[in-house]
C-alpha cells in the first residue's frame, strides 16, 4: 500500500465516484430527455421514470452522506478517547469536528501538542494536516 501523506490522503472510491456517479448522471440526463420528448404522448411514464431516477440519485447521495457522517462521529469519539488516554483530560469543546478529523493523522507523540497548537492558533484542518511531522495513515476512510 502506498504511503499516505498530506498530499495523497484523500480517497476516491472508483466504484462510487467513477461508475455509479457517472451511470446515475447519464441515466438522469436520458430520463430528462425522455421526459421532454414524451410530455404530450407518454407523460405519465416519463414522469414516473424521472421520479424513479431522481429518487435513486438522491438515495445514493444520502447513503454516501450518512456513511461519511457516521465515520466523522466515530473519528471524533476515537480521537476524544485517544486524547483522554494520552493526557487524562478531555478534548476542548471549542475544537471543530473538522479540526478533530484532521488531528487523527498525528501520531500519539505529536497529538497532544498539536491539539494545543490548534486551539491556540485556531488552525484550519489543512494547516493541522500540514503540521503533522510523522503522518499516521488512515486507510479505512470510505
Amino acid at each position: 500500500m502506498k504511503q499516505q501523506n498530506v498530499e495523497n490522503h484523500a480517497k476516491i472510491d472508483p466504484l462510487f465516484h467513477g461508475v455509479i456517479a457517472i451511470l446515475a448522471l447519464i441515466t438522469l440526463i436520458l430520463s430528462i430527455i425522455f421526459f421532454v420528448k414524451s410530455v404530450g404522448d407518454e407523460w405519465l411514464l416519463s414522469v414516473i421514470v424521472l421520479l424513479v431516477i431522481l429518487t435513486l440519485v438522491f438515495t445514493a447521495l444520502m447513503v454516501r452522506g450518512y456513511a461519511l457522517k457516521l465515520q466523522d462521529r466515530i473519528i471524533r469519539t476515537e480521537e476524544q478517547f485517544r486524547y483522554y488516554r494520552l493526557t487524562g483530560g478531555l478534548l476542548d469543546s471549542s475544537l471543530s469536528l473538522k479540526q478533530i478529523i484532521a488531528l487523527r493523522f498525528a501520531p500519539d507523540e505529536e497529538f497532544p501538542g498539536l491539539v494545543e497548537r490548534a486551539l491556540k492558533e485556531n488552525l484550519a484542518p489543512k494547516e493541522i494536516k500540514k503540521a503533522v511531522q510523522n503522518w499516521r495513515a488512515d486507510h479505512h476512510r470510505v
